[in-house]
């Protein structure tokens, strides 16, 4: 579904910097640039959302191992740019999905 998304998200006008990036604490979905920004998007798929949205289960708890892992990997790639992390949730099956694209859904605590 990441690669799904990242067309979907590059036609919206991000770039794909890398993906399934694994850090210290989670992975990184995506990693994409949005102008001079630099956006961690967390990808979340369900089929129906008879038993909830998939933007629910971006917890708290998640949201912590997301900015753990994004701050290692801007650590990793010695990199100083401003940053926020955005959440992409897909409902559906191909042909017909439906995007729901939450920018800057939380911030680094």
């Amino acid at each position: 579904m990441e690669r799904i998304a990242a067309q979907w998200l590059g036609q919206q006008g991000l770039v794909l910097l890398a993906s399934n990036q694994h850090a210290k604490g989670g992975e990184l979905d995506l990693v994409m640039r949005d102008g001079e920004t630099l956006v961690f998007v967390e990808v979340k798929h369900r089929v129906t959302s008879r038993y909830g949205h998939p933007l629910e289960t971006v917890t708290p708890r998640k949201q912590q191992r997301l900015v753990r892992a994004a701050r290692f990997y801007l650590a990793r790639n010695k990199l100083s740019c401003g940053c926020r992390f955005d959440v992409l949730a897909v409902t559906g099956t191909l042909p017909d999905l439906s995007f729901t694209w939450v920018k800057a859904a939380f911030d680094a605590f």
